[in-house]
């Protein structure tokens, strides 16, 4: 019961790693959604023009003209949302209910035919959902039941009858295909977010390493949605005396918990967290570039590292240099904006009474 649950809630996994995945599998539909939607615009396009010149397609020109106008718009609306907008997750379950409701009104049209357009998308659209499985379920037996309900007294008995026993059979054969489609979707993420994490993951720390932090800063800055956000360097002061004291074991310890102090306080989707190299530590916050918070957060840095990374000499106490430069939507690459925050590391160095330093 416990493997039929997870394919039907969970795509095949577990909750929590399911929990983990959705996010990655969201922004793969989105792409899908998106081209999805261009093919749909350019299918009514061709059927619309095609009813100008064919008597069987230009009793449903008004059909393919309003499908036209509604997927044109739906595909502006993909290349303007965000890709984690859940507008575009609301707006595929919009289409599909509009096919439905399209192949119920084609079948209306011919009423001494079978369902074909309805059962096509049956079977078609269940196939570009990875969601959870119970909810393409429920959008296909809402559907069906629409459909049954709406051509009952419309369609002769006899046909009506059969369509009954394909659209319920070709429900129930949707909903496994889209079970199978998101399992096999779903462990292709869970692959690549194995082989993710080994390749953005700092072997020492366990927190995001130089590249991972560069990419995804890097895709912060070049969307024009984003304007505004706060870079922290952070780097551990007099680290080579800790090196030469204790020895390279005890400073790889000072690393470790240094990384795991920040892992720790930064947990949001909006902070970013990683080290850049040897003792220096990225803090990214993302949509603010308020001065006042930036000093707030480096005095809770500076204040939490020397409480939380300890050495073996307890009266000897860690302590960090912090370079601060603020975003505001005018750097479009990660190297512009280190460049700043790095001259403020140096300068925050340089002045023994104060650890941090705001670039202007």
């Amino acid at each position: 019961m416990r493997t039929i649950r997870n394919y039907f809630f969970y795509c095949g996994i577990e909750k929590d790693e399911y929990n983990k995945l959705k996010k990655d599998a969201y922004v793969s539909n989105f792409q899908v959604w998106k081209i999805l939607h261009f093919l749909i615009a350019a299918i009514f396009a061709f059927l619309y023009v095609t009813s100008f010149f064919d008597n069987i397609t230009a009793a449903n020109s008004i059909f393919y003209l309003a499908g036209l106008l509604y997927s044109v718009f739906a595909t502006f609306l993909f290349f303007k949302l965000k890709k984690d907008s859940l507008i575009g997750q609301l707006l595929i379950y919009l289409t599909m209910s509009l096919l439905f409701l399209f192949g119920g009104f084609l079948s209306q049209s011919r009423p001494d035919s079978n369902a074909t357009a309805f059962i096509a998308f049956l079977l078609v659209m269940p196939m570009f959902m990875i969601d959870k499985p119970f909810f393409m379920t429920i959008e296909l037996s809402a559907a069906s039941a629409v459909f049954l309900v709406w051509m009952h007294g419309i369609k002769p008995h006899d046909v009506w009858l059969l369509d009954l026993y394909n659209v319920v059979t070709y429900t129930v054969i949707g909903s496994f295909l889209n079970i199978i489609a998101n399992a096999i979707r779903i462990r292709e993420f869970v692959l690549t977010r194995k082989i993710n994490l080994q390749y953005n993951t700092d072997e020492l720390t366990g927190i995001r390493n130089k590249g991972a932090l560069t990419r995804e800063i890097n895709e912060f800055l070049a969307d024009h949605f984003n304007d505004k956000g706060i870079l922290f360097i952070l780097d551990v002061d007099r680290f080579k005396f800790v090196n030469d004291t204790y020895g390279h074991d005890v400073g790889d310890q000072v690393i470790i918990q240094l990384g795991h102090f920040l892992d720790g306080k930064f947990t949001q989707q909006k902070e970013i967290v990683g080290r850049f190299g040897g003792d220096e530590f990225i803090v990214f916050i993302k949509d603010t570039d308020d001065p006042d918070t930036a000093r707030q957060i480096a005095d809770d840095l500076i204040s939490g590292v020397s409480e939380s990374v300890v050495l073996p000499d307890e009266r000897q106490k860690i302590s960090i240099s912090i370079g601060i430069a603020m975003f505001h939507g005018q750097e479009k690459n990660y190297s512009e904006l280190f460049k700043k925050a790095d001259t403020a590391l140096y300068k925050a160095k340089a002045d023994p009474e104060n650890r941090y330093y705001v670039y202007e």
